[in-house]
């Protein structure tokens, strides 16, 4: 099965975004003449292979390697380097040219810049004296399609470079990406953002269309009616809660990387010991995309079901005398069989992780977290897990919920904590709990905690969800509703006027403007209808509303905003674009000392 995601579902045409980037890469490939050595840093490769097969870069005269810091190896005297604008990419690029002069070898170099280049990294090429060696160009990606309703802006590291390093760049991108899409779908005339980063990205995006105008003659009326910027800062709890979808648990223990899961080739049933074997896992597969937005509980349930119904038509196949057209139909469901069998073996996989009483006492203190009324009995459990020394990303995951909602530590607990933190994690990680103190993560209390207003007037907390037939998003987390979804849900149910209260409470501004052009469907105003004549628009399609989350978003959150969309009387469908896929363990990664 393809790793590249099927867009033809998708709400507009994403299939045409990724083959004009597609095209721009092969260009590149062709006019460098004869056989070449194409050089891609290895999250980029990851990218790339959701946009072009490498077959196709193998039949232009390209073959592959991955940008590290050994020498080069390759009989092709033209080199291409494909890369992010990032300093310790170019220290590699920086030895494989000295090393090759060293040698005596006689090589053309080529670098591109993904999706631009930059002054920082070019200085470190000049000061090294390799500059006027290489033809730089720019190769222009700012989003990938990860599935028909997910665009990935790759920008992994932009929640602590903005919100730490103090660097704007991840935001120039994110509006750059969203004004490229503007030129495609024309421009998106309601914008509702919350939170600093997403103020700044309307405000870049604004002087955008001043200085390099989409042209409403030419695209027509907009697809994309409304566009909601969501700041990570604004709802730091949620990352940090354990999933419970299924493909929210997917990325939790397995850690879902460009729409699939690296494992051993034994859990998937086949006889190889020690093998690794990729699975892809995106709308392409069509239990997956039956399945994954389920809670767990669930899926199991599902499964269970569609193998037993398998093996009661065997047995009817096999005992009975059946027609032609019931064979047919038999064998129109044994081609589902490697579909069944391979999420059975990731459900059970995955279950020897869910099953676990270590588990399902974090789930009980995520809850106990969240409701905010046991502060003693919260602070006591995170000082034993740090005297148990459990990976330190478990203990500052459930430390942050612990900080968030209530608004810092007493000083006296947040002196102690950090002094254990350091005594059994290693002094090293001064930096991590200094960048957490700096993102506002971990702190010392100095107001009163308004977690509880913000709890109760957003309904985050929902008595006996039920996660079999489910009327709220709550689903996702069993029992928590997502504040980063609710905040959605109330962005284009009525706008942010009648929450200005509670907005006040979360960090950052909140606005709403209007922009140029002609709204496609319904009124900025309420895109949620109580009338049947709310679902569709005059062309007959559903509004569109882009709902981009700076810093990241999970899975888990995603599954919430589609179910919201399939909610009878909603008029819209839902794109997300995100600075890149997060759990609380990646969030939290990027924090964390790694010593060298």
């Amino acid at each position: 099965m393809a790793q590249i995601p099927n867009l033809d579902n998708a709400p507009i045409n994403l299939a045409s975004l990724r083959e004009q980037s597609q095209k721009e890469l092969i260009n590149i490939i062709k006019n460098i003449r004869g056989k070449k050595c194409l050089v891609v840093d290895a999250k980029l490769g990851g990218s790339l292979s959701l946009i072009v097969q490498t077959s196709h870069l193998k039949e232009h005269g390209a073959e592959l390697r991955h940008l590290t810091a050994d020498p080069l190896q390759t009989d092709s005297t033209k080199v291409v380097y494909l890369v992010r604008n990032q300093i310790d990419l170019m220290r590699h690029i920086v030895s494989h040219v000295q090393n090759d002069t060293s040698k005596g070898l006689q090589r053309e170099y080529f670098l591109y810049f993904v999706p631009r280049r930059s002054v920082a990294c070019e200085k470190i090429l000049d000061e090294e004296k390799v500059h006027h060696l290489l033809t730089i160009g720019e190769y222009p990606l700012y989003m990938v399609p990860l599935d028909e309703d997910v665009l990935s802006f790759e920008l992994d590291l932009a929640y602590k470079e903005y919100l730490v390093d103090g660097d704007t760049s991840p935001l120039w991108h994110i509006a750059k990406a969203i004004h490229k899409l503007e030129f495609s779908f024309g421009i998106i005339p309601n914008v509702r953002a919350k939170g600093k980063g997403s103020a700044r990205v309307v405000d870049i995006l604004n002087r955008m269309q001043e200085e390099e105008p989409v042209n409403t003659s030419d695209v027509g009326m907009p697809e994309i009616d409304t566009l909601i910027l969501l700041d990570r800062e604004v709802d730091m709890v949620t990352p940090m809660l354990s999933q419970l979808t299924y493909e929210g648990l997917l990325d939790e223990f397995l850690h879902l990387n460009n729409g699939a899961v690296e494992l051993d080739a034994s859990i998937m049933g086949a006889q190889q010991e020690g093998k690794k074997v990729k699975v892809p896992l995106n709308s392409s597969d069509k239990l997956f995309k039956e399945i994954r937005d389920l809670n767990f509980e669930v899926v199991v349930q599902v499964l269970r079901q569609k193998a037993t119904s398998m093996k009661q038509d065997y047995t009817d196949i096999t005992t009975t005398s059946q027609s032609v057209s019931e064979l047919k139909d038999f064998v129109k469901k044994l081609n589902s069989l490697p579909e069944i069998t391979r999420h059975i073996n990731l459900a059970q996989h995955l279950s020897t992780f869910t099953s676990k009483p270590s588990f399902l006492g974090r789930l009980d203190m995520e809850q106990t977290l969240v409701e905010c009324e046991s502060y003693d009995i919260c602070f006591e459990y995170i000082e034993e897990m740090i005297h148990k020394q459990e990976p330190l990303i478990n203990v500052l995951r459930l430390l942050v919920v612990f900080s968030v909602t209530n608004l810092g530590l007493q000083k006296k607990h947040f002196d102690y904590l950090r002094r254990e933190l350091l005594h059994s994690y290693g002094f090293e990680h001064m930096a991590t709990l200094n960048y957490l103190e700096k993102a506002g993560l971990f702190k010392k209390q100095e107001s009163r905690s308004n977690w509880l207003t913000i709890k109760r007037a957003l309904r985050l907390v929902v008595e006996d969800t039920d996660t079999a037939n489910p009327t709220d998003i709550a689903y996702v987390f069993s029992g928590y509703a997502p504040l980063s979804i609710r905040l959605i849900q109330q962005a284009i149910r009525s706008g942010w006027r009648p929450a200005e209260e509670i907005l006040k409470l979360l960090p950052g501004p909140h606005s709403e403007t209007k922009r140029g052009g002609v709204s496609r469907g319904a009124s900025s105003d309420s895109l949620l209808g109580g009338s049947a004549n709310m679902d569709k628009v005059a062309d007959g399609r559903r509004s569109l509303v882009l709902v981009v989350f700076i810093g990241g978003v999970t899975f888990a959150e995603i599954s919430a905003l589609r179910f919201l969309s399939a909610q009878e009387g909603m008029a819209y469908d839902m794109i997300v674009g995100t600075t890149n896929i997060v759990s609380g363990n990646t969030l939290l990664d990027t924090f964390v000392e790694k010593l060298p």
